[in-house]
């Protein structure tokens, strides 16, 4: 059944709240647009070196895209994950079409709101739910907003980020069966997702308490999802939040791990943009951070980045690398704060 989030609706919110694009001439527009493209072509080979990870010939495709393409694609992306979920609740227990016209509108509003926050925030991501292959976007506009704040060089800066969402790219490419595991965590997620109206009340519930502490900046930065989950999904998201960490500690150990050679300012990009992270802007901006579970997101920077950094000292890029073999050899969540434990189990 169609309806219960209007993803036009989303998509046309989004873009309205989506913040203006810095101002630039075109033709800077255009030397920006083909940097990019070049810096990710020198970010594949640096990748391959760093993380002995190699993509296949036919590889995802790459696009430098502004805010409002961005948010055509990760709503048609979102749209693929969930859709299946709504028919299933739908099936289940049927709403009607006034309710579920008034609705649709009203939850695509709020699905704009979190695409229109995001399209101000996002550099770059790796994503595979819109297209089976995957693809690599990079938002050219916060890239430029970004380095403008920083004030750094904007060809190391561009390269820098290059770097981390190209590993991206390389992970899901060169061990293909990462993809389809994250999709079953979802479809595992989803289906421990309890319709029952007052099963979702109570935990509504528990999440007003959850709400006041997110507005005084206080709780552990996982969001409200964390609360509205039944004790089978906090096991699912433990080992998505273990996954996440990896993935995204890989990222960020690569781009960290340059000779400054290749990025001659990188130890100025990484102080500016940590103590970025830690300012988060202005007070709207972190509220929304935290009830998105942002914060949580940035742990799982450092936390991933300490734990990939840890193994390859200890072991070596080809040791290490043994993660990717299967779902099995994946680190728990304990074991990435723990790295030898991991080693341990792994390497016995």
């Amino acid at each position: 059944m169609d309806g219960l989030i209007d993803w036009e609706v989303a998509a046309r919110a989004a873009k309205r709240l989506s913040p203006p694009p810095p101002g630039t001439s075109l033709h800077d527009a255009e030397e920006t647009v083909s940097e990019l493209y070049r810096a990710t072509a020198q970010a594949a080979d640096r990748v391959a070196e760093l993380t002995d990870l190699h993509e296949p010939p036919v590889t995802a495709i790459t696009r430098v895209v502004d805010r409002p393409a961005w948010i055509d694609t990760n709503a048609a992306g979102l749209r693929t994950i969930m859709d299946p979920l709504i028919d299933r609740l739908t099936d289940e227990r049927p709403v009607g079409r006034l309710a579920q016209a008034v609705g649709g509108r009203l939850t695509g509003v709020q699905v704009g709101v979190v695409l229109g926050f995001l399209s101000g925030k996002v550099l770059g991501q790796f994503e595979f739910f819109e297209r089976d292959g995957g693809q690599l976007l990079l938002v050219a506009p916060n890239l430029v907003a970004v380095e403008r704040q920083l004030k750094v060089d904007p060809r190391d800066f561009r390269l820098w980020v290059c770097l981390h969402e190209v590993t991206h790219r390389v992970q899901f490419t060169a061990v293909p069966w990462l993809r389809q595991h994250m999709l079953n965590e979802i479809s595992a997620l989803t289906d421990t997702i309890d319709p029952d109206p007052a099963e979702l009340r109570r935990r509504l519930s528990s999440a007003v308490g959850e709400l006041v502490k997110v507005v005084r900046g206080e709780g552990d930065g996982a969001g409200l999802l964390s609360v509205l989950a039944t004790p089978d999904q906090r096991i699912v998201l433990d080992r998505v939040t273990a996954f996440m960490s990896l993935v995204e500690g890989h990222a960020e150990y690569v781009m960290n791990a340059v000779p400054a050679s290749v990025i001659p300012s990188r130890k100025v990009i990484e102080s500016r943009f940590a103590a970025r992270r830690r300012r988060s802007g202005n007070p709207l901006d972190r509220l929304l951070r935290r009830l998105l579970g942002m914060e949580a997101k940035t742990r799982q920077y450092t936390d991933g980045s300490a734990f990939v950094r840890a193994v390859v000292q200890r072991i070596g890029v080809v040791d290490f690398n043994a993660i990717w073999t299967s779902a099995a050899t994946l680190p728990s969540k304990a074991e990435i704060a723990d790295p030898p434990r991991w080693i341990a189990r792994v390497h016995a």
